[in-house]
């Protein structure tokens, strides 16, 4: 059984709030969970955020994988450590950031318009 930390929707229409869950990689997206670890409400400002970092963590040690999202709201929370919102593209020589990329991207295309 594969076990994800993810996020399930509570609410009302427009006004969502998100509990953190483990639940099986199967399940539908507000099926049934295994445990919750907590909750994200993004409608409050700034948004709630409120996780229980030993369930989290004891998730984590049995190899549970967070999705993206999650992953996102357990750094901010304080639970895990490196995951960056900028991804970097390491090469041998230099790091080159998602800035640089975009210049390069834009300057290619203008170029490749001119002809």
């Amino acid at each position: 059984m594969a076990v994800k930390l993810r996020l399930t929707r509570m609410g009302s229409k427009k006004s969502p709030f998100y509990r953190i869950v483990a639940t099986d990689s199967r399940k539908s997206r507000d099926g049934q969970y295994i445990e919750q670890i907590g909750y994200y409400n993004p409608v409050k400002e700034p948004p709630e955020i409120k996780i229980d970092s030993e369930i989290a963590k004891k998730w984590l040690s049995y190899g549970a994988q967070p999705t993206d999202t999650v992953k996102n709201l357990l750094f901010h929370a304080g639970v895990i450590e490196g995951a960056s919102k900028e991804p970097t593209i390491t090469t041998e020589n230099a790091e080159i950031t998602t800035d640089e990329i975009k210049d390069t991207v834009d300057a290619a295309v203008k170029a490749h318009i001119a002809e």
